[in-house]
């Protein structure tokens, strides 16, 4: 007398689409498909896929990257609001001595900090120390402040805000910032119509590298800075043929920045 036989295992759907036999190389297919798709997990690809670690689009950030978030605005306006208690033209004039240069640089990054218009701190420091020392100042304090805004914008805003990077144009933007740090960072600060603080923080949001920010925005400025260093240390000569040239490229910068901006707009399909 044979022993019993246990009962047959119950047959899962995957199995039983495996023991299928097909009738036709189509269904074959199809079920070998389907099969491997039952059987291993894809992990997402694309841009659903988070990358170096960052949240992926469409994640809400965290209550602590909020309150980071929250305490960048208020040490910005904080930072704005303190220019109604003091002056930063009345600090470098009353400014001498050893500590002049230290605290003109410092001023000058401050300035960028705070959404001061970069022509005029550059203008200004034309005043204060002529072409030679002010051109090499002004670019100083413009590396010094976009070092300040990409710390705090990299360390308190980007993972509240790396999330909303969404659509074709904004990610293509940071891709393009991540990828080719240098060379895009040095576009964009040669471009005139750049606000230099926008760029700032679009920088510290991205994926863009720190040092190659730095040396991107070094050379970058370097242009619109002499150009009006020059214009404001040769002010009180307005007919001298160095106050001219830098107006003249001033005005230059200006029309090639409006008409980028004037071929960029939207236009309405027709």
């Amino acid at each position: 007398m044979s022993a019993p036989q246990p009962p047959p295992a119950p047959v899962t759907s995957a199995a039983s689409a495996a023991m299928t036999v097909p009738d036709t190389p189509a269904e074959a297919a199809t079920v070998s498909v389907a099969s491997l798709a039952s059987a291993t997990s894809v992990p997402p690809v694309g841009p659903e896929a988070p990358v170096g670690g960052a949240r992926p689009p469409g994640r809400r950030p965290g209550r602590g990257a909020l309150l980071r978030l929250g305490a960048l605005f208020a040490l910005l306006a904080a930072a704005s609001a303190s220019l109604l208690l003091w002056d930063p033209s009345a600090v470098l004039s009353t400014a001498s001595g050893p500590w002049r240069v230290p605290v003109a640089l410092l001023a000058y990054a401050f300035g960028t900090l705070v959404f001061l218009p970069r022509p005029a701190l550059n203008a200004g420091m034309g005043l204060l120390f002529g072409s030679l020392g002010g051109v090499p100042l002004a670019v100083a304090g413009s590396v010094v402040g976009a070092a300040a805004t990409f710390a705090l914008g990299r360390s308190l805003g980007r993972e509240a805000l790396r999330p909303l990077v969404r659509g074709r144009v904004l990610t293509e933007i940071d891709r393009r910032l991540s990828e080719r740090g240098f060379r895009s960072v040095l576009l964009v600060r040669l471009f005139p119509g750049a606000p230099f603080q926008a760029g700032n923080f679009a920088c510290a949001f991205s994926g863009v590298g720190f040092w190659p920010y730095l040396a991107g925005t070094a050379l970058g400025v370097l242009p619109s800075t002499t150009a009006y260093v020059v214009a404001g240390a040769s002010a009180g000569s307005p007919t001298s043929p160095t106050f001219l040239l830098s107006a003249a490229v001033i005005v230059a910068m200006c029309v090639y920045s409006a008409v980028k901006l004037w071929r960029a707009r939207p236009r309405r399909s027709t």
